[in-house]
């Protein structure tokens, strides 16, 4: 797998060259044709701390849309809504969640996946290079703000 390094200040980060991502921090990957996994991406893991849970509120083969709240995740620095970034079926959660809710954040690119769906990124999804621009400004703007 090709990576991007991106570095800021005192985040760094891989990110895969393959992948699409939301500006809302999630990553996502065609793994055959048609059906996508999607994921946080290593900012998202960072604000989020270690998950201890993810939840999903939609059943697999119901239909989905960017923006909708699917479920809700739970780590040890905040909880939150998980939204979906795709148009299409839900496809299902990672049942290797259910046993290590820990490799969101340990391996965010691989096995540490959310959910997938059978269907399209969303249509402000970028690539590699528009989220780190993405990335930059962000970071850039919160460093001004003080936090």
């Amino acid at each position: 797998m090709e990576f991007v390094r991106f570095k800021h200040a005192r985040f760094s980060a891989r990110l895969p060259v393959a992948f699409r991502y939301s500006l809302s921090h999630y990553w996502m990957v065609e793994d055959v044709p048609g059906l996508w996994r999607v994921g946080f991406t290593k900012f998202a893991t960072r604000m989020l701390g270690e998950l201890v849970e993810a939840r999903y509120e939609v059943a697999v083969g119901d239909q989905v849309s960017s923006g909708q709240t699917i479920g809700h995740v739970e780590g040890f620095k905040a909880a939150s809504d998980l939204f979906c970034v795709m148009d299409g079926g839900f496809a299902g959660g990672n049942p290797l969640l259910d046993e290590d809710a820990c490799l969101v954040k340990s391996s965010p690119y691989e096995d540490g996946w959310l959910y997938a769906v059978e269907g399209e990124p969303e249509e402000t999804s970028v690539d590699v290079h528009g989220y780190v621009a993405h990335l930059e400004a962000l970071i850039e703007k919160m460093q001004s703000e003080g936090y």
